[in-house]
């Protein structure tokens, strides 16, 4: 199963830096950060056109996504 927002198409990205120290070595690994996503059905009478395709379908959507859908 894929990590990606059925909605907006948010996907995982790579996050984190390395420090720059004076004579010490720390490398800070670079991880994969996630967006949030979680399953959530679209009601059938959806009226905004974004949700539209998705109408009455129990989809994977980011919190973002999922707020929006609630106004």
């Amino acid at each position: 199963m894929e990590k990606i927002c059925a909605i907006c198409g948010k996907s995982s990205h790579m996050g984190g830096h390395y420090k720059k120290l004076i004579s010490r070595y720390n490398p800070s690994p670079l991880k994969r950060k996630y967006p949030n996503l979680q399953w959530v059905t679209v009601p059938a009478s959806t009226t905004k056109k974004k949700y539209k395709e998705f109408a009455g379908k129990k989809i994977l959507a980011c919190a973002k996504c999922i707020k929006g859908l609630a106004k």
